[in-house]
């Protein structure tokens, strides 16, 4: 089963809502939140990059960083300004982006739950990242990025949802991206019932904020010795799997490892088969187009993909196995240097521009993961590599804050 609970949320005043509204703090650099924030003081990147009202040679993990963060979080409530919830509740939040629209429900969800995979997992955490989401929440005493989960779609929750959309908004305004943001609030009547529909789901999946779900773990061992309570549990917005939209992360790596482009390529023939072909964007799981010296070439990673279940056969695991480690020499994507990911929503234009610019040597298109790859990975308590999936279109930071 899975258990929701209603929550106060620290929220902006309606007319506020669009100016608070920041994308998600891991998916920007520091240059880049500036350069977003500008302008505008209620930014949540104030509060969730405060780094950026900083000098610009600070550390982004600097003492001094948490405890503006801190600074500019009381200055926001006031001047934006949030407003605490009378009573805790439960919201509805919808997401628009082009054709695409998914709606979930935002809650807090249980920390317990989390730690005995109920709520389960399909990546590994860094350390490093840990300690800054939990020292950030530490510092300003509340979750303000929710976690992003997905479950086996449930017509009760459904039949819920629609309810409380037919009613008036709390928020709706479409984000600088173009993507519609709503949310409504579920009415008091309706708690039981959804409590009950979820109680029903057998399983909830981390799609994306596995580091924020860690540091709220962290957050909460923390600050045990205040006893229960909010500390216990997490904010996140949960989407039916069917409503759910994965776009591929692509791979690009910064030299050839000794090789000349020739050279590369005679390499990659020798264990993957290549189709040249000018598209760079795969058609169907097995192929990825690889864009190197200049032209784009389809390899055929479905020949040489393990006949065994699981995370080994995603084409990120088969690209890794038969190329980045024993062609370029890459072992490890989440240390090495010489590798980076470029989102899908930045399309395959940008992987060339990288290219074409000297900053990257080659790269690689890949077709998305499927939500079923990574629920049945993670059913089977399997680990997906890094930089898998990218989900769009993406919730935004500072709209519903837990306070802990």
């Amino acid at each position: 089963m899975a258990s929701i609970f209603p929550f106060a949320a620290l929220r902006p005043v309606p007319q506020a809502a669009a100016a608070v509204a920041a994308v998600p703090y891991d998916v920007v650099s520091t240059q880049e939140a500036r350069a977003l924030a500008q302008g505008n003081p209620l930014s949540f990147l104030h509060v969730s990059r405060a780094e950026i009202d900083l000098p610009a040679a600070t550390d982004p993990h600097a003492d001094e960083v948490y405890e503006r963060a801190a600074e500019n979080f009381g200055d926001l409530r006031s001047r934006a300004p949030l407003v605490e919830e009378d009573s805790p509740t439960f919201y509805v939040y919808r997401l628009q982006m082009g054709s695409h629209a998914q709606t979930g429900i935002a809650a807090c969800f249980s920390i317990d739950e989390y730690d005995n995979d109920l709520i389960k997992k399909h990546e590994k955490t860094r350390p490093d990242k840990e300690d800054d989401r939990t020292r950030h929440m530490l510092a300003i005493g509340a979750q303000t990025g929710p976690v992003f989960l997905t479950y086996v779609a449930s017509s009760e929750i459904d039949a819920l949802v629609a309810r409380t959309s037919s009613q008036d908004r709390l928020f709706d305004f479409a984000a600088p991206d173009g993507v519609r943001h709503e949310i409504w609030t579920v009415p008091s009547g309706d708690h039981d019932a959804l409590v009950a529909a979820f109680a029903a789901v057998p399983h909830l999946y981390i799609a994306d904020g596995h580091h924020r779900a860690a540091s709220a773990g962290r957050t909460r061992r923390a600050l045990a010795g205040r006893g229960s309570g909010e500390h216990d549990r997490m904010l996140a917005v949960a989407f039916p799997n069917d409503q759910m939209q994965i776009l591929p992360y692509h791979r690009i790596v910064k030299d050839l490892n000794g090789r000349t482009a020739a050279q590369f390529l005679d390499a990659v023939r020798q264990r993957v088969p290549i189709t040249e072909s000018p598209a760079a964007t795969p058609t169907h799981k097995g192929e990825v187009a690889m864009y190197l010296d200049g032209a784009w070439h389809g390899l055929e990673l479905g020949s040489v993909a393990p006949k065994h279940a699981g995370g080994g056969t995603l084409d990120v695991s088969i690209l890794q196995d038969a190329l980045l480690e024993p062609v370029l020499g890459i072992t490890d994507v989440r240390t090495d240097k010489r590798i980076d990911f470029v989102g899908g929503i930045r399309g395959t234009a940008a992987l060339q521009h990288l290219v074409d610019s000297g900053h990257a040597a080659v790269a690689f298109s890949l077709y998305p993961v499927t939500v079923s790859d990574l629920m049945e990975i993670s059913d089977a308590g399997g680990i997906m590599p890094p930089k898998s999936t990218w989900f769009e279109p993406k919730l935004r930071d500072g709209l519903l804050s837990h306070l802990i």
